[in-house]
């Protein structure tokens, strides 16, 4: 994250050091060929869009070449079906919230969002919407400068937090850690980053399962049982 701090503050130097020392550090799992996996966009897009400008030569490379938002790859996963999440088993019905995704501006200039949309598909209930808005606003260190905060909370208010407002039960996806700061700072909204929904809805379906699977025993003992 501090470089992407200290490049957008235009702190090159700083940012090239602090690039290097990632590089070096993450080198070694993608010449091993595990995949480098981000879940915070302004980070990991920079890793892998940025990096190469900062002269780090082919390490550098072969490091960006191995790195993907978490979205992205569990959609290659899905996509190649070497990936099966039983989310949608989970039980749904007339209660269950809609759910709200503010995608990140990184996302969205990368072409990440249609990585977004083929992994929330597979959500229980009714499916997402993406909301139509731009940039919330916080851009990073943006929002919390003084000279930028009237003006930041202006952009939030041109449609993001309006679409919210619409829908205060609703659950609300951004994987911006500023992102999610400034729903916070500007709503009733308390929004989790995808991995976060994602883990929840598991579980929810891995302990539906399991107390299926009980009931399922019990009843085939309660036949097998003597009259």
């Amino acid at each position: 994250m501090k470089t992407v701090l200290d490049w957008s503050a235009y702190q090159v130097d700083q940012a090239r050091g602090e690039a290097r020392r990632l590089v070096d550090a993450l080198l070694p799992h993608a010449r091993a060929g595990r995949w480098i996996l981000g879940l915070e966009p302004s980070c990991l897009l920079s890793l892998r869009d940025d990096y190469p400008a900062l002269g780090l030569g082919d390490a550098a490379r072969e490091v960006t070449e191995k790195s993907l938002l978490l979205e992205e790859f569990l959609a290659k996963e899905l996509m190649a079906k070497r990936l099966h999440l039983p989310l949608t088993e989970t039980a749904t019905g007339s209660g269950v919230a809609e759910t709200l995704v503010h995608g990140h501006c990184h996302q969205k200039a990368v072409g990440a969002m249609k990585s977004m949309r083929r992994v929330l598909k597979l959500l229980p209930g009714p499916q997402p919407e993406i909301i139509d808005a731009g940039c919330c606003g916080m851009a990073g260190t943006f929002g919390l400068e003084c000279e930028h905060a009237d003006l930041s909370r202006q952009m939030a208010d041109l449609a993001l937090t309006p679409r919210l407002a619409a829908s205060p039960d609703a659950t609300v996806i951004a994987n911006g850690f500023s992102y999610r700061q400034q729903i916070r700072a500007r709503t009733g909204h308390r929004p989790e980053h995808l991995a976060q929904v994602l883990a929840r809805t598991l579980a929810r379906a891995m302990a539906a399962r399991e107390s299926q699977s009980r009931a399922s025993q019990r009843g085939a003992t309660s036949a097998a049982a003597p009259r």
